[in-house]
């Protein structure tokens, strides 16, 4: 397949064939291809920088496998209620102050009750007023509540499919696949942009991963982030066992995904406590660019600030600015002082000497 017209078509119309053929060439090749696409709609260098906040954690009713915040499932996870508005606010100012630029808001909740809503508005306008950009995700959104936080200044609305239709069965049986796509066109119909991603590394075959990325590439508009999570297996969860995924079959997910959806922000979310930085390298080049920032991501671990801020001056990546409010220079200039504070830490070294 011709690289420089894959880098200039967005295509809603792929088959499992051609994505399958995308995951089979030669790795330099899919690589060559997926930094082909990057380089035409992204600066190479610049990676999105989001911090992920538990507004609340644990007792969600859903039985999904890979997850510790189930009540079906005994992994010594704390619940813990709604956390107050004033407290995500100073979630929030610590994240930019930290050089995130987007502030995104989980909960444990199968969908938010009536009673809920009003609290987490509050916490849309809050954040949104700090001048970060606001994500949340809290399970299914009938139309009337997509309404009220795209009302409230919502930015974006994660929800993930997770896997392909066909497997997707294998790792949920509390909510469906046409549930989730339902919620999803809640979101588009009331003007927010569209989170939306899946986890590998759960028993799926390949052609799973080919499944989950044509329902991502196919939607009508392309989800402007698609994060891409590895499995963090859990004591107490199903999947705990679950063999390890080839870290290549994951970069290999993370090249096609970037084909597939040239505009999107490809995110590298959940299991990256687990890569090498040299698998986080890889990843970038086959296109991802976008981050979860901070020690911990809702419920499992995440590498630690000062280690990206490390990873980041070795490859020459800067965090993606936004202009939104005149005060943003502040995050940028929050990263800029953690970069050179990494490039004077006694532990750092030049990689380019």
């Amino acid at each position: 397949m011709n690289a420089s017209v894959i880098a200039t078509a967005v295509r809603h119309d792929w088959t499992r064939a051609e994505i399958m053929a995308l995951f089979t060439q030669p790795f330099n090749d899919l690589l060559f291809q997926a930094q082909t696409v990057h380089r035409a709609h992204f600066n190479p260098n610049e990676v999105q920088v989001s911090t992920l906040c538990s507004i609340k954690t644990g007792a969600c009713p859903e039985d999904c496998a890979y997850c510790p915040q189930s009540a079906r499932y005994d992994t010594g996870l704390e619940r813990e209620r709604l956390m107050a508005v004033e407290k995500v606010v100073e979630e929030a100012r610590a994240a930019k102050a930290s050089g995130a630029t987007r502030f995104c808001m989980g909960a444990a909740w199968r969908s938010p009750k009536g009673k809920d809503m009003p609290y987490v508005t509050k916490m849309v306008q809050e954040v949104k007023s700090l001048g970060l950009e606001t994500c949340m995700t809290l399970g299914m959104l009938d139309e009337k509540q997509a309404d009220d936080l795209a009302a409230a200044g919502l930015d974006y609305y994660n929800h993930n499919l997770d896997t392909s239709p066909e497997y997707y069965g294998e790792v949920i049986t509390t909510r469906t696949y046409q549930d989730r796509l339902e919620t999803l066109g809640n979101v588009r119909a009331a003007g927010m942009k569209v989170c939306c991603g899946g986890i590998v590394g759960m028993g799926e075959e390949a052609e799973d991963r080919a499944g989950l990325l044509q329902q991502l590439a196919n939607m009508p508009e392309h989800p402007e982030s698609v994060p891409i999570n590895m499995l963090v297996k859990v004591a107490g969860t199903p999947l705990e066992q679950e063999a390890d995924l080839d870290p290549l079959e994951f970069i290999r997910t993370i090249a096609v995904a970037r084909i597939l959806m040239p505009h999107s922000h490809v995110r590298l979310s959940a299991g990256r406590e687990e890569m090498s930085d040299e698998m986080q390298a890889m990843t970038f080049f086959a296109g991802a660019n976008s981050i979860f920032y901070g020690e911990k991501l809702l419920t499992t671990a995440n590498p630690e600030s000062n280690k990206d801020m490390q990873l980041f001056k070795r490859l020459g990546i800067k965090p993606e600015s936004r202009e939104v409010h005149e005060d943003d220079g502040e995050a940028e200039a929050s990263i800029a002082a953690s970069l050179e504070a990494v490039h004077n830490d006694q532990f750092f070294y030049d990689a380019a000497q």
